[in-house]
Protein backbone atom coordinates (compact mmCIF):
# COMPACT_ATOMS: atom_id res chain seq x y z
CA UNK A 1 0.00 0.00 0.00
CA UNK A 2 1.15 3.51 -0.75
CA UNK A 3 2.83 5.31 2.11
CA UNK A 4 1.50 8.59 0.76
CA UNK A 5 -1.15 10.24 2.87
CA UNK A 6 -2.50 12.10 -0.14
CA UNK A 7 -6.00 11.29 -1.39
CA UNK A 8 -5.98 9.43 -4.71
CA UNK A 9 -7.47 10.67 -7.99
CA UNK A 10 -7.76 8.68 -11.21
CA UNK A 11 -7.75 10.73 -14.42
CA UNK A 12 -8.34 9.11 -17.81
CA UNK A 13 -6.91 10.56 -20.98
CA UNK A 14 -4.38 12.20 -18.69
CA UNK A 15 -1.37 12.64 -20.94
CA UNK A 16 -2.40 15.44 -23.31
CA UNK A 17 -4.71 18.42 -23.71
CA UNK A 18 -7.42 18.94 -21.12
CA UNK A 19 -6.69 15.66 -19.36
CA UNK A 20 -3.06 16.55 -18.76
CA UNK A 21 -4.03 19.97 -17.40
CA UNK A 22 -6.48 18.27 -15.03
CA UNK A 23 -3.84 15.81 -13.85
CA UNK A 24 -1.31 18.58 -13.25
CA UNK A 25 -3.84 20.64 -11.30
CA UNK A 26 -5.04 17.75 -9.15
CA UNK A 27 -1.47 16.72 -8.36
CA UNK A 28 -1.30 19.80 -6.14
CA UNK A 29 -3.68 18.04 -3.72
CA UNK A 30 -3.88 14.39 -4.81
CA UNK A 31 -1.74 11.47 -5.82
CA UNK A 32 -2.84 11.10 -9.45
CA UNK A 33 -3.18 7.86 -11.41
CA UNK A 34 -2.56 8.80 -15.05
CA UNK A 35 -4.72 6.55 -17.23
CA UNK A 36 -3.89 6.37 -20.94
CA UNK A 37 -2.75 3.94 -23.62
CA UNK A 38 0.35 5.69 -24.96
CA UNK A 39 3.32 4.50 -22.91
CA UNK A 40 5.67 7.21 -24.13
CA UNK A 41 3.36 10.07 -23.19
CA UNK A 42 2.34 8.29 -20.01
CA UNK A 43 5.87 7.94 -18.70
CA UNK A 44 6.71 11.48 -19.81
CA UNK A 45 3.72 12.95 -17.93
CA UNK A 46 4.49 10.83 -14.89
CA UNK A 47 8.02 12.23 -14.87
CA UNK A 48 6.86 15.82 -15.42
CA UNK A 49 4.49 15.71 -12.47
CA UNK A 50 6.86 13.69 -10.29
CA UNK A 51 6.82 10.10 -9.07
CA UNK A 52 5.86 11.30 -5.60
CA UNK A 53 2.63 12.71 -7.03
CA UNK A 54 1.73 10.61 -10.07
CA UNK A 55 1.76 7.11 -11.48
CA UNK A 56 1.05 6.06 -15.07
CA UNK A 57 -1.22 3.05 -15.59
CA UNK A 58 -1.85 1.75 -19.10
CA UNK A 59 -5.54 1.04 -19.57
CA UNK A 60 -8.01 0.87 -22.45
CA UNK A 61 -11.10 2.26 -20.74
CA UNK A 62 -13.42 0.47 -23.17
CA UNK A 63 -11.99 -2.90 -22.10
CA UNK A 64 -13.73 -4.30 -19.01
CA UNK A 65 -10.76 -6.43 -17.96
CA UNK A 66 -8.39 -3.45 -18.18
CA UNK A 67 -10.68 -1.22 -16.12
CA UNK A 68 -11.20 -3.84 -13.40
CA UNK A 69 -7.42 -4.33 -13.20
CA UNK A 70 -6.91 -0.57 -12.90
CA UNK A 71 -9.23 -0.17 -9.92
CA UNK A 72 -7.98 -3.34 -8.24
CA UNK A 73 -4.42 -2.03 -8.55
CA UNK A 74 -5.26 1.39 -7.13
CA UNK A 75 -7.28 -0.04 -4.23
CA UNK A 76 -4.55 -2.53 -3.29
CA UNK A 77 -1.64 -0.12 -3.66
CA UNK A 78 -3.14 3.12 -2.39
CA UNK A 79 -6.02 1.99 -0.20
CA UNK A 80 -8.74 4.24 -1.61
CA UNK A 81 -10.14 5.93 -4.68
CA UNK A 82 -11.13 9.44 -3.67
CA UNK A 83 -11.82 11.03 -7.05
CA UNK A 84 -12.29 9.83 -10.61
CA UNK A 85 -12.24 12.17 -13.61
CA UNK A 86 -13.44 10.51 -16.80
CA UNK A 87 -11.84 12.67 -19.45
CA UNK A 88 -10.79 10.19 -22.17
CA UNK A 89 -12.66 10.60 -25.43
CA UNK A 90 -12.20 10.55 -29.19
CA UNK A 91 -13.68 12.03 -32.38
CA UNK A 92 -14.59 10.49 -35.74
CA UNK A 93 -16.70 13.18 -37.39
CA UNK A 94 -18.77 12.91 -40.54
CA UNK A 95 -22.23 13.79 -41.79
CA UNK A 96 -24.59 10.93 -41.00
CA UNK A 97 -25.02 9.92 -44.64
CA UNK A 98 -21.26 9.42 -44.85
CA UNK A 99 -20.70 7.88 -41.42
CA UNK A 100 -19.96 4.17 -41.17
CA UNK A 101 -21.46 1.93 -38.50
CA UNK A 102 -17.89 1.20 -37.42
CA UNK A 103 -17.21 4.89 -36.73
CA UNK A 104 -20.46 5.21 -34.77
CA UNK A 105 -19.76 2.09 -32.71
CA UNK A 106 -16.14 3.05 -32.02
CA UNK A 107 -17.06 6.44 -30.58
CA UNK A 108 -19.81 4.94 -28.42
CA UNK A 109 -17.43 2.21 -27.25
CA UNK A 110 -14.71 4.59 -26.10
CA UNK A 111 -16.65 7.65 -24.99
CA UNK A 112 -19.78 6.12 -23.49
CA UNK A 113 -19.01 2.50 -22.64
CA UNK A 114 -15.58 3.52 -21.35
CA UNK A 115 -17.01 6.19 -19.07
CA UNK A 116 -19.68 3.77 -17.84
CA UNK A 117 -17.10 1.09 -17.02
CA UNK A 118 -14.94 3.57 -15.12
CA UNK A 119 -17.98 4.83 -13.20
CA UNK A 120 -19.09 1.31 -12.35
CA UNK A 121 -15.77 0.32 -10.82
CA UNK A 122 -15.45 3.66 -9.02
CA UNK A 123 -18.98 3.27 -7.62
CA UNK A 124 -18.17 -0.14 -6.12
CA UNK A 125 -15.27 1.27 -4.14
CA UNK A 126 -16.77 4.65 -3.24
CA UNK A 127 -20.03 3.06 -2.06
CA UNK A 128 -18.06 0.82 0.27
CA UNK A 129 -15.86 3.62 1.63
CA UNK A 130 -18.87 5.98 1.76
CA UNK A 131 -17.09 8.86 0.10
CA UNK A 132 -15.89 9.98 -3.30
CA UNK A 133 -16.13 12.38 -6.20
CA UNK A 134 -16.80 11.43 -9.82
CA UNK A 135 -16.57 14.02 -12.60
CA UNK A 136 -17.43 13.03 -16.16
CA UNK A 137 -16.19 15.18 -19.02
CA UNK A 138 -18.96 15.58 -21.55
CA UNK A 139 -19.08 18.36 -24.16
CA UNK A 140 -21.18 21.29 -25.24
CA UNK A 141 -21.58 19.19 -28.39
CA UNK A 142 -24.19 17.05 -26.64
CA UNK A 143 -26.58 19.85 -27.60
CA UNK A 144 -25.89 18.99 -31.24
CA UNK A 145 -23.20 19.72 -33.83
CA UNK A 146 -23.41 18.94 -37.56
CA UNK A 147 -21.18 15.99 -38.42
CA UNK A 148 -21.12 14.67 -34.86
CA UNK A 149 -24.14 12.38 -34.52
CA UNK A 150 -21.88 9.73 -32.96
CA UNK A 151 -19.94 12.10 -30.71
CA UNK A 152 -22.98 14.12 -29.62
CA UNK A 153 -24.86 10.91 -28.80
CA UNK A 154 -21.95 9.64 -26.70
CA UNK A 155 -21.68 12.91 -24.79
CA UNK A 156 -25.45 13.10 -24.22
CA UNK A 157 -25.25 9.57 -22.84
CA UNK A 158 -22.57 10.65 -20.38
CA UNK A 159 -24.94 13.28 -18.99
CA UNK A 160 -27.57 10.58 -18.56
CA UNK A 161 -25.12 8.35 -16.69
CA UNK A 162 -24.09 11.28 -14.49
CA UNK A 163 -27.67 12.03 -13.45
CA UNK A 164 -28.48 8.40 -12.68
CA UNK A 165 -25.33 7.87 -10.62
CA UNK A 166 -25.97 11.04 -8.64
CA UNK A 167 -29.28 9.46 -7.61
CA UNK A 168 -27.78 6.06 -6.89
CA UNK A 169 -24.72 7.23 -4.95
CA UNK A 170 -25.91 10.35 -3.15
CA UNK A 171 -26.76 8.48 0.06
CA UNK A 172 -23.17 7.20 0.21
CA UNK A 173 -21.56 10.66 0.29
CA UNK A 174 -20.50 10.32 -3.35
CA UNK A 175 -21.13 13.18 -5.75
CA UNK A 176 -21.30 12.76 -9.52
CA UNK A 177 -21.15 15.75 -11.85
CA UNK A 178 -20.45 16.46 -15.50
CA UNK A 179 -18.34 19.22 -17.04
CA UNK A 180 -19.08 20.31 -20.60
CA UNK A 181 -16.19 22.14 -22.28
CA UNK A 182 -16.77 24.17 -25.41
CA UNK A 183 -14.07 25.64 -27.65
CA UNK A 184 -10.81 25.00 -25.80
CA UNK A 185 -7.27 25.73 -26.99
CA UNK A 186 -5.90 22.21 -27.40
CA UNK A 187 -3.68 20.51 -30.00
CA UNK A 188 -6.85 19.54 -31.88
CA UNK A 189 -8.20 23.09 -32.18
CA UNK A 190 -4.73 24.44 -32.90
CA UNK A 191 -4.67 22.27 -36.03
CA UNK A 192 -7.83 23.84 -37.41
CA UNK A 193 -7.65 26.09 -40.44
CA UNK A 194 -7.04 29.57 -39.03
CA UNK A 195 -10.10 31.03 -40.78
CA UNK A 196 -12.30 28.31 -39.27
CA UNK A 197 -10.68 28.76 -35.87
CA UNK A 198 -11.34 32.51 -35.88
CA UNK A 199 -14.93 31.98 -36.98
CA UNK A 200 -15.48 29.66 -34.04
CA UNK A 201 -13.91 32.14 -31.63
CA UNK A 202 -16.13 34.94 -32.91
CA UNK A 203 -19.17 32.74 -32.26
CA UNK A 204 -18.38 32.85 -28.54
CA UNK A 205 -20.12 35.53 -26.45
CA UNK A 206 -16.71 36.18 -24.90
CA UNK A 207 -15.00 36.31 -28.33
CA UNK A 208 -12.23 34.20 -26.82
CA UNK A 209 -11.11 30.58 -26.76
CA UNK A 210 -10.91 28.71 -23.50
CA UNK A 211 -7.79 27.21 -21.94
CA UNK A 212 -7.36 23.67 -20.64
CA UNK A 213 -6.69 25.26 -17.26
CA UNK A 214 -10.21 26.72 -17.25
CA UNK A 215 -11.57 23.18 -17.22
CA UNK A 216 -8.97 21.96 -14.73
CA UNK A 217 -9.85 24.73 -12.27
CA UNK A 218 -13.49 23.66 -12.25
CA UNK A 219 -12.54 20.00 -11.79
CA UNK A 220 -10.37 20.96 -8.82
CA UNK A 221 -13.43 22.58 -7.22
CA UNK A 222 -15.80 19.69 -7.94
CA UNK A 223 -13.52 17.04 -6.41
CA UNK A 224 -12.90 19.07 -3.25
CA UNK A 225 -14.43 18.27 0.13
CA UNK A 226 -16.50 21.47 -0.07
CA UNK A 227 -18.88 20.26 -2.81
CA UNK A 228 -20.92 17.61 -1.01
CA UNK A 229 -24.21 19.32 -1.89
CA UNK A 230 -23.45 19.69 -5.60
CA UNK A 231 -24.35 16.56 -7.54
CA UNK A 232 -26.07 15.51 -10.76
CA UNK A 233 -25.12 18.78 -12.45
CA UNK A 234 -23.75 19.57 -15.90
CA UNK A 235 -21.56 22.67 -15.78
CA UNK A 236 -20.44 24.36 -18.99
CA UNK A 237 -16.99 25.81 -19.62
CA UNK A 238 -17.72 27.28 -23.02
CA UNK A 239 -17.60 31.06 -23.00
CA UNK A 240 -21.40 31.15 -22.92
CA UNK A 241 -21.84 29.29 -26.25
CA UNK A 242 -24.36 26.88 -24.72
CA UNK A 243 -26.89 29.67 -24.20
CA UNK A 244 -27.40 29.86 -27.93
CA UNK A 245 -24.96 32.44 -29.23
CA UNK A 246 -23.94 32.09 -32.87
CA UNK A 247 -22.67 33.98 -35.88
Amino acid sequence: MSTSKLPVAIVSGATKGIGKAIAQKLAEHFFVILVATNDERGKETEKEIGLDRAEYFKCDISNEVDVVKLFDHVKKKHGSVDAVVNNAGILRDNMIWKMSVEDFDYIIRINLRGTWLMCREAAKIMKEQKSGRIVNITSRAWLGNPGQSNYSASKAGIIGITRVLALELGRYNVTVNAVAPGLIDTPMTQNLDEEVRQKLIQAQPTKTIGKSEDVADLIEFLVSKNTGFITGQTIYVDGGKSIGAGI
